[in-house]
């Protein structure tokens, strides 16, 4: 390997193994086999020492205290243990062997001990976040765990200061009430922190945190401009229109949109009014010789007044216009227009409703939106239908994605049953994100008629790993209660004529695996638990 006065930078190795040493040769070792020699040594060189650190005359401040109470022991060395094994597979239906994935369960643990109010312990800080740092979704949890302490040491190493974007930058929040360090830290704090403060007073003091933000919104960049308007959400109401209202005019197309959605989540604004009337005017009953259908006729042009109320006049590519502007309209509208619209007919009966000339799917996507930005749970339940229906025969929507987030509006219960009346009638092949939103433990329905499922698939003959990420979510969310319920399923089965070679066997050890991440699961509640 040719070599240089001094080692190839890390980032120029990094970039020519994206790029391809034909494209971007790095300076020692052109070829593929002479890229690899060269990211060895560097990583030799970068294990074997450190160059001693320039000397600093002020040594950091001491870290700050952390008052929550020590972890038991035995849950000391099982997060040890879970954040050493960094390097278990990830799929857990086409994963080899009956050992629980141990990486999957670190964001369960995470929350367990944040709601017990436990603090990390200091020793395993760094390795929380170098677990942290290659994983985002552990971040809000993980950070919350590591507490002052951790973010004190992450602004001492440049690997982890997404802590600090990502927080108050360790600092503790001023009391809401103290209107003076409220103001102080609104003035000068970093943007981290006067988030963290902004979501804290609106918590507490809707209307606090919008005079807060009205004395410094004209000086906002646009981007902290819509990060500050997105903490609008809690505690919304109609306080906030006037402000909304001049939202609708801003210089960023992104704050306009965002200031819009959040008006037409007031059914009694101006802005749900002006939507209203756009809406009514495209879709409407018509009376024929069968009866009651709805009529589209969609918006023939954008004019300038619905683009100040947000209406997006460019659509996405394959989108028509017509459509496009059309949607916005209706997922901008009151629903509770359209039963008077409609001669009194309930959001079920008019869900029913034929639609004509082909705008049916495009109307109920519009209308789907609307049900969940207003968080209506009857017109939820009439765009998901009845759950023993097909989904391409239902009067709704046949969108697994919305109805997903309809779902969402459901309180918890009746999103469970309704989860489990689908995979009864449906099976698996449909429910992984249906399953996704339904509160974990999963409840007794759920949990049934997944484990059902899996067992009829299983006589089927098919392969585990067909179902793979349903197998996943059911080693995460089951209840560990279900464990010795489930030891059954363990047993292997006699091969059928028409199973696939050896799948009885994979499906035993899937199931052993199941049954072993339930107790694992157990058990690691418990540990939190004891003293």
């Amino acid at each position: 390997m040719s070599r240089t006065n001094g080692p190839v930078p890390w980032e120029e190795l990094v970039t020519s193994a994206l790029l391809g040493t034909n494209r971007r040769p790095a300076e020692q070792g052109g070829a593929p086999a002479g890229l690899l020699d060269a990211a060895a040594v560097h990583t030799v060189r970068r294990r074997a020492g450190l160059l001693p650190a320039t000397p600093v005359t002020n040594r950091p401040d001491p870290s700050p205290a952390d008052p929550r109470p020590a972890l038991p022991v035995a849950a000391r060395r099982r997060l040890a243990q879970l954040l050493a094994d960094r390097t278990a597979s990830g799929g857990s239906g086409g994963r080899r062997g009956t050992a629980p994935d141990l990486t999957e369960l670190i964001p369960q643990w995470l929350a367990t001990a944040n709601r017990r109010g436990f603090r990390a312990p200091a020793a395993l800080l760094p390795q929380l976040l170098d677990t942290a740092r290659s994983r985002t979704d552990l971040r809000p949890q993980a950070l919350a765990f590591a507490g002052p302490r951790g973010l004190w040491l992450a602004g001492l190493n440049p690997e982890w200061r997404f802590a600090l974007r990502g927080s108050s930058g360790g600092a503790a929040l001023p009391d809401v009430m103290d209107r003076e360090a409220v103001a102080g830290l609104w003035e000068e704090g970093l943007f981290a922190e006067r988030v963290a403060l902004l979501g804290a007073v609106r918590a507490q003091d809707p209307a606090a945190a919008l005079a807060l933000l009205v004395t410094t919104w004209a000086t906002e960049r646009a981007e902290d401009r819509l990060m500050f308007l997105d903490s609008l959400r809690t505690g919304l109401s109609m306080a906030d229109e006037p402000f909304l209202e001049r939202a609708l005019c801003d210089r960023s197309r992104n704050v306009r949109s965002t200031a819009a959605e959040l008006l037409s989540a007031l059914p009694e604004s101006a802005f749900a009014g002006r939507m209203a009337a756009r809406a009514l005017s495209c879709v409407s009953p018509d009376v024929t010789g069968d009866g009651v259908c709805v009529a589209v006729e969609a918006p023939h042009e954008c004019d300038a007044a619905m683009e100040r109320d947000g209406v997006v006049a460019v659509p996405p590519p394959g989108r028509g216009e017509r459509t496009w502007w059309l949607g916005q309209l209706v997922e901008s509208a009151p629903l509770p227009v359209w039963p008077a619209r409609f001669g009194g007919r309930t959001a079920r009966e008019i869900v029913a409703l034929p639609v004509a000339d082909g705008w049916a799917e495009e109307l109920h996507a519009a209308w789907c939106r609307a049900a969940v930005r207003q968080r209506d749970p009857e017109w939820a339940r009439a765009l998901l239908g009845v759950p023993s229906v097909p989904p391409s025969n239902g009067p709704g929507t046949a969108s697994l994605a919305e109805r997903s987030k309809l779902l969402s509006v459901l309180p918890a219960v009746e999103r469970s049953t309704w989860v489990a009346d689908f995979i009864a009638a449906h099976g698996l092949s449909e429910a992984f994100q249906l399953l996704g939103v339904c509160p974990t433990p999963w409840t007794s329905p759920v949990g049934r008629s997944v484990v059902d499922a899996l067992d009829i698939a299983r006589d089927a003959g098919s392969y585990p790993w067909s179902f793979s990420g349903v197998m996943g979510l059911a080693e995460r969310c089951l209840n560990p209660a279900e464990a010795d319920r489930l030891e059954v399923l363990t047993t292997p089965q006699d091969e059928t004529e028409n199973a696939s070679p050896g799948a009885n066997g994979y499906w035993s050890e899937a199931f052993r695996r199941l049954v072993s991440t339930l107790r694992l699961r157990a058990a690691m509640e418990a540990e939190l638990l004891s003293d």
